[in-house]
């Protein structure tokens, strides 16, 4: 928690001045015992109803000050505690995009998720409840001890008794508790977890008629989730009980020895009653610590579990060269013993990866499934890194390039087209953020999407649904393209991106690309031959290795992987 309190240093004022008035609150509370001794031993004794009017008066002012107080106390602490939330959030979104793709892959997307959403939000309301209660409840307690040591000593050693029992029963609950508030988060995550793969997964679920055993599945992880939030609950449920039964036999006990006190005269009646007011504010203010340890409890777990995100590091860290380093000579993108593992792999995706790519070229990737061929554009704009060998664009390495430098130069459609809730223009300006309309025509006219927005009512203004849910596949596809060639960047990576068009509308991408793309470097990874057979060179990847590179005639006369692919996707007059 100690490493999350910096978040607060922009609101110190508040984080001061609402305890503060907490602890004005509390002292006109403790002040509120004497005078209804007073109006006992006085007022009511003497039958004096000026006097009592007038102390009633006295404590109609104090009420109203100490709701004063702690209406101003409540409005700082919540204003520290949603800024700090807020500051906490944005800190932990930036440095989730920060992370590269090892990292989010070994953390999962639904457990940031929720350390982004539930665990900040239990932190939140832990910092709103310390800030207002923390300083108050110790406060009442002391205050109440001494007021009642001020008024008789013997009397006051009964809570000197009860208060340490007190703080025992909240000390060993809260020991219990907090490991227990780790593991409902955990089983949280898997919930969630659950509930997005059903939820993307819907249509093959549906398909593969498999909804009992996802049901079924889904059944048993919220039912762990229910028993653990059940253990926790009974053992957090015992602290007020226990809290009462101490505390009223405490309240007993006053009666009983102050009973005795007031029949030797030793105290008065009034001052009985203000004892037992004491030992009540001292069940308050406890319970209110109770309710406190418990949300404490829950904002510690939440926030190791936040500190677990913030100790990822990036394993891809910004290099320092700039695009004065680039070597004009040198190929576009030039790979050199490329090996790479995946984490945790013991065999490589890639294995002793050689070629280069010239400014203007054309390179297809054609392989079977899994045989590496995403792997292999990812090294490129550094997605991942090369466990060895080298990665070069423009003859420099690309742990040396600025990330940004070296992405700007890349356009990446991927193998999932994404789309993002907003407008079509909102979604192609994510390639180039000031892209002018006539720009982003340009770029759907060449992706063979221009007609997608032509046909529709509100242009370029169209809505997208979250997704693009609200689209065919062909036109998800179309549109990503669209993106990406919207920057007109030096790279342009098309990884299965044509796979949803039909043979048609593909052959009229390629021939576009093609002519609008000069100078450009385009790597065209497809599983079907006919995309990549008229590129300028073509690498055949099998089992993460590369099984043959040249042009489509030479690979049909030299590489055995390479005329199976063809022959069994088109005619022997197609091949030829």
């Amino acid at each position: 928690m100690k490493r999350l309190l910096p978040f607060l240093s922009g609101y110190k004022k508040e984080s001061v001045i609402g305890p503060l008035f907490k602890l004005l609150e509390a002292t006109f509370e403790l002040i509120v015992p004497l005078i209804m001794a007073q109006i006992i031993d006085v007022g009511i004794k003497e039958q004096n109803i000026p006097y009592i009017w007038k102390m009633g008066a006295v404590l109609v002012v104090f009420g109203v000050l100490g709701l004063s107080c702690s209406l101003l106390a409540q409005y700082f602490a919540a204003k520290a505690a949603v800024g700090f939330g807020t500051g906490l959030r944005h800190a932990l979104f930036h440095h989730i995009g920060q992370l590269s793709y090892v990292e989010i892959d070994k953390a999962g997307s639904s457990t940031l998720v929720v350390r982004m959403t539930s665990d900040i939000n239990q932190v939140q309301s832990g910092v709103n409840l310390v800030l207002r209660l923390f300083l108050r409840s110790p406060f009442i307690v002391v205050g109440a001890m001494i007021m009642a040591f001020t008024i008789d000593v013997k009397v006051a050693v009964i809570f000197l008794i009860t208060v340490p029992l007190l703080s025992l029963v909240i000390y060993g609950i809260m020991m219990l508790t907090i490991p227990l508030y780790k593991k409902v988060q955990k089983s949280l995550d898997d919930v969630l977890l659950s509930t997005r793969e059903n939820l993307a997964g819907i249509r093959v679920i549906r398909a593969f008629c498999t909804q009992d055993q996802e049901k079924e599945e889904f059944e048993e992880k919220s039912s762990l989730l229910m028993r653990f939030q059940q253990r926790v609950g009974k053992i957090s449920a015992l602290l007020n009980p226990l809290t009462y039964v101490l505390v009223n036999v405490g309240i007993i006990a006053v009666v009983w020895y102050g009973g005795s006190a007031v029949d030797t005269g030793r105290i008065t009646q009034g001052e009985v009653i203000a004892l037992v007011n004491y030992m009540s504010q001292i069940l308050l203010a406890l319970v209110a610590l109770a309710n406190l340890i418990v949300s404490f409890t829950k904002a510690v777990a939440s926030a190791g579990r936040i500190n677990e995100v913030f100790d990822l590091e990036s394993g891809i860290r910004d290099g320092s060269e700039d695009d004065t380093c680039r070597d004009s000579n040198a190929p576009r993108v030039e790979a050199k013993d490329v090996t790479f593992y995946y984490q945790g792999s013991k065999e490589p995706a890639l294995s002793h990866i050689t070629f280069t790519a010239y400014a203007g070229e054309t390179i297809g990737i054609i392989g079977g499934t899994g045989c590496g061929k995403s792997s292999l554009v990812n090294l490129i704009p550094r997605f991942y890194d090369a466990s060895k060998g080298e990665m070069l664009v423009n003859g420099v390495n690309v742990k040396s390039w600025k990330l940004n430098e070296l992405r700007e130069k890349v356009g990446i459609v991927p193998q999932k087209a994404v789309l993002f809730h907003g407008t079509i223009r909102e979604n192609m300006q994510m390639g180039k953020e000031n892209a002018s309309d006539e720009e982003i025509r340009e770029a759907l006219k060449t992706a063979q999407a221009l007609e997608i927005v032509e046909t529709k009512p509100e242009g370029l203004d169209t809505p997208v649904s979250e997704g693009g849910k609200n689209l065919s596949g062909g036109q998800k596809q179309r549109l990503t393209i669209a993106r990406a060639l919207v920057r007109k960047p030096q790279i342009l990576i098309l990884d299965d991106s044509a796979s949803a068009l039909d043979f048609a509308t593909d052959s009229r991408l390629r021939k576009a690309l093609s002519e609008d793309t000069t100078g450009m470097t385009v790597f065209i990874v497809s599983q079907r031959a006919a995309s990549i057979m008229y590129a300028d060179r073509i690498l055949v990847l099998d089992d993460g290795e590369i099984a043959g590179c040249g042009t489509h005639s030479e690979l049909l006369e030299t590489c055995s992987v390479y005329q199976e692919i063809c022959y069994s996707q088109l005619s022997r007059e197609e091949v030829g």
